[in-house]
């Protein structure tokens, strides 16, 4: 009999989630865990499941026989510490299993932006009957900066709306979806001639702080920015200017530098702006996707094969 694998999980699994990972791999003792507690459990830790934001750095100084972390997020911008990337453990993410929801989160922002849903929302708080300005995303252009999993799935709906799409992909390949596929360099022309342009890239050493003002200075002034990515992507500041001096339209923003985004922060007031709370990944499916995709890697480790997502500790992705 072979002996068990002792599998660590910061986060409440339910029933048929527990049942998916021991079809795969019956011998597997799963203990699920608050990170308070966790420590209890660490020591004879082979596997840990963990969100990609949290710091485990105490956990994996104290486990011995940890071979394998799995971000349950596509993230994994928490677990980039030396110890971590400097030792033999691998880390894999959960990339592919957002592209639903934030898709879908992405096109509800445009459509409330070109039919006015903002402003009606206002407006029907004061009991304001008026008419604003409408428009349509039919022949527009969307513009998306990084062509992963999700920007896949945005360019998709966005195509079923009828609308041009523009992309950037470090590695250029045959995208159905895609009119024009551009390298990184070519930034400039996709914001030249996007109506929308979304960020849709991870958050690396290259990409925090990439977007500043000459980006918004480079857009449509009749361009609406969406950023479902991660805040650190955008000089938030240089945003905030852009907007202020109409340099855009409007943004669409589930993600901050700071977040929760503070109080007196002057998005929350703008009419042109709509925040929502880092949520454009939640969905209901969300825990059994991801663990259907840690439980089809979890068959390859025990098979001794190559796990799928695996993370380079040192580039981030």
């Amino acid at each position: 009999m072979s002996p068990a694998l002792n599998i660590l999980v910061l986060n409440h699994l339910s029933a048929r989630h527990i049942d998916a990972i021991q079809n795969v791999a019956p011998n597997a003792n799963i203990i699920c865990s608050t990170p308070e507690q966790a420590g209890e459990s660490i020591q004879d830790t082979e596997i840990l499941l963990a969100w990609g934001y949290m710091d485990i750095r105490p956990l994996v100084a104290a486990a011995p026989n940890l071979k394998w972390v799995h971000a349950l997020t596509a993230g994994v911008e928490g677990l980039l510490f030396p110890e971590l990337q400097q030792s033999d453990i691998i880390i894999t993410n959960s990339k592919g299993i957002h592209g639903i929801p934030v898709s879908e989160h992405v096109l509800s922002l445009l459509l409330a932006f070109t039919r006015g849903i903002n402003l009606f929302i206002r407006q029907q708080q004061n009991k304001t009957w008026e008419r604003v300005r409408t428009d349509e995303l039919y022949e527009k252009t969307i513009g998306i900066i990084g062509l992963g999993s999700i920007g896949r799935e945005i360019a998709k709906k966005a195509k079923c709306l009828g609308m041009h799409v523009l992309a950037t992909k470090r590695t250029l390949t045959n995208e159905i979806f895609v009119d024009k596929l551009l390298p990184p360099e070519q930034l400039p022309e996709l914001l030249a001639a996007a109506d929308v342009v979304v960020v849709a890239l991870p958050l690396i050493e290259e990409t925090r702080g990439l977007f500043t003002l000459e980006h918004f200075r480079a857009m449509k002034r009749s361009a609406y920015f969406i950023n479902i990515a991660r805040g650190p992507v955008v000089c938030q500041q240089d945003l905030i200017t852009a907007l202020q001096q109409e340099l855009i339209r409007g943004a669409g923003l589930d993600v901050f530098e700071q977040e929760p985004l503070a109080a007196d922060n002057p998005l929350w007031e703008m009419p042109n702006v709509i925040i929502t709370p880092h949520v454009a990944a939640l969905s209901p499916f969300y825990l059994d996707r991801a663990i259907k995709l840690f439980a089809e890697d979890l068959a390859r480790y025990c098979q001794g094969r190559e796990v799928s997502n695996r993370i380079d500790k040192m580039k981030g992705y």
